[in-house]
């Protein structure tokens, strides 16, 4: 899928994505190496995707949306079971009896945040903010996804200044670890 636009349509569309990443997990026989290689995937667009909003989304949404530190305290804390989640998956075989359970609990968290930030988050943004700045963030966001983290770190801060100064160098190590080992690709 394209991305591009105001920060409310770029995640959406990585919402769609990670709804096609499990589809794809879940058409592969159980066991298969293959579910492994998707979860690495899955992994990589999650992170990047959390870190950015952790970096730019969440920190619009209490400063322009009343309430809003409530709903980014929520959502952080979702965040963080999914990190934990995948941290769990980082070490675990396709063919571990564990696996699937936590891609089917990982799923399930996944789905419930990604439809209470599309259907309560998403339009008190778009109330509360201006198209420009609806933009900006979105261009944010992009930016903040190529630096990202690609692997859990659920102890890294997830809030303003830690995650914005940790983030990026994390991403590199990351990025450097996945290179080496081949993960995520092919």
């Amino acid at each position: 899928m394209g991305h591009g636009g105001n920060v409310i349509a770029e995640l959406t569309t990585d919402h769609r994505e990670v709804d096609e990443l499990f589809a794809r997990i879940e058409s592969q026989p159980v066991g298969d190496e293959q579910r492994r290689k998707l979860v690495d995937e899955l992994t990589k667009e999650l992170v990047r995707h959390s870190v950015a909003e952790e970096m730019y989304l969440y920190p619009a949404v209490r400063e322009h949306v009343e309430g809003g530190a409530g709903i980014a305290d929520k959502e952080l804390s979702d965040h963080a079971e999914v990190e934990q989640h995948l941290k769990e998956l980082e070490g675990l075989a396709a063919d571990d009896p564990q696996f699937d359970h936590l891609v089917a609990k990982l799923k399930l968290e996944v789905s419930e945040h990604v439809r209470d930030e599309e259907n309560r988050l998403f339009p008190l943004l778009a109330a509360s903010c201006t198209p420009e700045a609806l933009d900006e963030l979105g261009d944010q966001v992009r930016r903040a996804k190529k630096t990202a983290p690609t692997r859990p770190h659920p102890s890294a801060p997830d809030t303003p200044p830690g995650n914005k100064l940790l983030g990026p160098g994390a991403g590199l190590v990351d990025r450097v670890r996945d290179a080496l080992t081949g993960r995520g690709q092919g």
